[in-house]
Formats: structure tokens, sequence, C-alpha cells
């Protein structure tokens, strides 16, 4: 709670900047402000306590605070790696007021107990979003961006208020324990515009994580997006709406799981299919980590289907949450900048390693790790979700997950042939900004250690 708060501190620090003349310092205060809002964070998890806030409509339990850990420490490195972005940009304090406050949604989303915070993280998370979308002056796809996501996020929030009008018709109540307990003392009494309100609610949140047939605002969002803003929904945002999703239909629903389940899994194998074929035919580079979040986001997706078996589920989510975020950061901290010069296709990384060594091995390792290769978090990251799903009734999903990964094999390891195989079409060296470097290199790092100690690091997560 602690950092929830820190952070919407920051916020309006960020939005007062201006006022009193700190803009230069902005950046040192974000990042000193998230290291406390981490620690504070970390503290709260030594308490090993669930607190309630605000009648418990926001609760920090271990759950919480590790997606909040894994929010708090994406968002740094995502500062740092956005230095120099932010640094061209003459509307400095707002773009931080609203990526941070765009956080705060975030971490609201890890700990809401009651759907009215539900709806109202969503919408602080999103709002944000449809501004920095767009935020790219000049360019008619970035414009276009913001729009879509701006209407299609409108669709998706009336659905989800629906369903959670439809919920509290049913239950008088927007607590997730007392639907909860509604949903067992009921015992198969329940009307059926409750079940109503259910699907609704999880067709809102797969929009959030973009999985089909729900996925179609993606790719084109994605591409048109500043490629610093594209990093930032594909990790915090992810993070965040997943959270939201396990807390959601783990807790809340999962007493009518036979309601939701098959719906899930038909969702899960549309993404797997459509994600990782789409994602083949690419030749942007944004669009294919486009789809190919579509296809992580199935993964995530699995965790949930396997359904309450015993804490294994929150574990494998939370490690997944973490090398997904990791690996993305990396990718796009490289994508940003190769493709400086505008050319955002596979072959503006034609050559790249002897343009630049450092930056095609950091990028080979994040495309290994996020195909889910040996021995990078990302091939552990799928292990767990795979153990998580043996003991369910869904093991053709299991199938169909290897079978369509090995497509993803194919579209990631065609920019590791690009960066090593292909002749260099580019004859100058790519600059990079130490700052960038380093947060290159030490998620890069991080991708091989967590890969190297996934039994430690899912013990740490150990709930």
């Amino acid at each position: 709670m602690k950092g929830l708060l820190i952070i919407s501190s920051l916020g309006l620090v960020a939005m007062l900047a201006e006022i009193f003349k700190v803009k230069k310092l902005l950046l040192p205060i974000t990042l000193l402000g998230l290291v406390a809002a981490y620690a504070l964070n970390f503290l709260e998890w030594k308490n090993g306590m669930s607190i309630s806030y605000f009648d418990n409509m926001v609760g920090f339990d271990k759950p919480a605070i590790a997606f909040s850990g894994i929010i708090i420490a994406t968002a740094f490195f995502w500062f740092i790696l956005a230095n120099d972005y932010f640094e061209k940009d003459s509307n400095l304090t707002d773009h931080f007021a609203l990526v941070l406050f765009a956080i705060v949604g975030s971490l609201m989303l890890t700990s809401f107990k009651n759907m009215t915070t539900l709806f109202l993280g969503i919408e602080i998370m999103s709002i944000p979003l449809y501004v920095l979308a767009a935020s790219k002056k000049g360019d008619i796809k970035s414009h276009e961006a913001g729009f879509k996501y701006l209407i299609m996020g409108s669709f998706a929030s009336a659905f989800l208020l629906f369903g959670i009008a439809l919920i509290y018709g049913a239950c008088g109540s927007f607590d997730l324990g007392e639907i909860s307990t509604y949903i067992a003392s009921k015992s198969g009494d329940i009307p059926l515009f409750f079940y109503v309100g259910v699907m609704m609610m999880l067709i809102a949140m797969c929009f959030k994580v973009s999985a089909a047939p729900f996925h179609f605002w993606a790719p084109d969002v994605y591409e048109g997006s500043p490629t610093l803003i594209t990093a930032l929904m594909s990790t915090i945002v992810k993070t965040a709406a997943f959270a939201a999703i396990m807390r959601l239909f783990l807790i809340g629903f999962a007493g009518v799981s036979e309601v939701w389940t098959g719906i899930l899994a038909l969702i899960i194998a549309l993404s797997l299919i459509i994600a990782n074929f789409s994602a083949a035919m690419q030749n942007s580079v944004k669009r294919m980590l486009a789809y190919s979040s579509i296809s992580h986001a199935a993964f995530m997706l699995m965790v949930i289907l396997a359904n309450v078996r015993s804490n294994i589920s929150i574990d494998a989510l939370v490690y997944y949450s973490l090398a997904y975020s990791i690996g993305s950061i990396t990718a796009f901290g490289v994508l940003y900048n190769v493709t400086r010069g505008g050319n955002e296709n596979i072959d503006a990384f034609n050559g790249l390693s002897k343009r630049n060594p450092l930056l095609a091995l950091c990028m080979a390792i994040a495309m290994l790790s996020l195909a889910g290769i040996p021995v990078t978090a990302g091939f552990f990251a799928k292990y767990f979700v795979f153990t998580t799903m043996i003991g369910t009734s869904f093991k053709w999903l299991l199938i169909l997950a290897i079978l369509t990964s090995a497509i993803g094999a194919y579209y990631y390891l065609k920019v590791i042939i690009a960066m090593y195989f292909k002749p260099n079409t580019e004859q100058q060296t790519v600059p990079v900004e130490t700052s960038n470097t380093a947060v290159i290199m030490i998620t890069t790092i991080l991708t091989v250690v967590i890969g190297l100690s996934p039994g430690f690091i899912a013990q740490m997560f150990k709930f």
C-alpha cells in the first residue's frame, strides 16, 4: 500500500514540476521514488500479512505484493530506458504524469478486493495509455493507434460495467469475498443473469490482455504507438491485467468455474493458433511482438484455467509474468535503439552482430527466452505452466501449446538469423546511450540467471 501511495505522489509531483521548475530533476526523483516503493513493498512481504485498506476495497496479500514488485521493478528499468525519449519531449511533465498514473492503476489491479476498485484500476491504467499511444506527433499511425485503442477500450469497459451490474443485481455486493460466499450458499440456485455477468467480465478482461478473438486492436496499436510506449503496454499492463484476472476468477468466480472454463479453453486455443500463425507472416518486428504477446497471453490464461490446484497456479503466473516482462524489456530496448531511423522491419536487424555485437547478443537471448528455449527464463516459465495443466482435463491444450510453440520458435529465430547470417545493409554502427546499454545488459543477465535458478526463484514466490 505504501508503494501505491508513493507512486501516486510521484504522479502529482510530475504534474506540478513545470510550475516549480524541477523538470530536470523529475527522472532522478521518479527513480528514487520507485526504489523507495519497491523497498516498502518488500518490507510488507517480509511481514507476511494480508492488510486491507479502505473498507476492504484494496488488500495487499502476498500475491498482490509479488505482482506489485514485478510492476515496480519493470517501471524502474523502463524509466531508465526512456531517458533519452523524454529528453526530446516538449511535454515532459505530462508524459511522466501519464506513465506514473498508469502504474498506479496497474498496482490497484493487483490488489483489488472490490469490483468498484477493479473498474477504477482499469480506467486509471487505460486512459493515460490511450493518450500515450497517440503521443507521436505528426505520425498518422500513432494517432490511429490511440483512436483505435480508445474506441475498443471503451467497448471493453462497457462490457465490464454491464457484467459488474448484473453480478451486483444477483448478489447485492461488489465485494469479491461476499460474491464467493453467495455462490457457495446458493449451490446451483443462481439466476441466469449472474452467469451472463461473469461471461461479460471475462470478455472485457480478455480484451485487456489481447486474447483472441478480442485481439484485433493489438497489432495496429503496438505498431503505431511509440516503441517505448509499446514496451509499457507489453509488460506492466499485461502483468497487472493477469493479476486482476487471477484474483477475479480464482477467488471471486471460482465457485462457478464450470461456466467459464470451457469458454476460456476455447479462447486459449484460438489465441495460440491465430497469434503464432499471424506472427510468422509479419515483416514488422513490432507487429510480430504484438502477435507474440497474444500467444504469451494464452499461456498465462492456461494457468487461470488450471483453476485452484493449490498455490502452484499463482506461483506459475508470477514466474511467467517476471520472465516475460524482463524478456520484453530487453527486446523492446534493443528494438528502440536499432529502429531509430524509422525502419521497424526485420531487415533493420541485418548484420547487427557486426554493427553492435552486444546488442545482437542481448536481442538473441531475449528472443530465445520468449521462444521458450533452455536455459532461459522463458523455458521454465512455460514448463511451470505445463506443470499446472497436467492434472486438468484440458491436456489437449498442452499438445496444441507445444505444437504452436514450434511455430513461435520460427519467427523468433528469423530475427536471430537476420542479425547473424544476413548481409550488413547498414554500414554505420548502432549508437546506444550508456543508460540504455546498462538496462539491456542487466535484463539480459536476469533472463539467464532466472533461467539457471528457476527453483530458487519459484521458492521466493512460494505462497
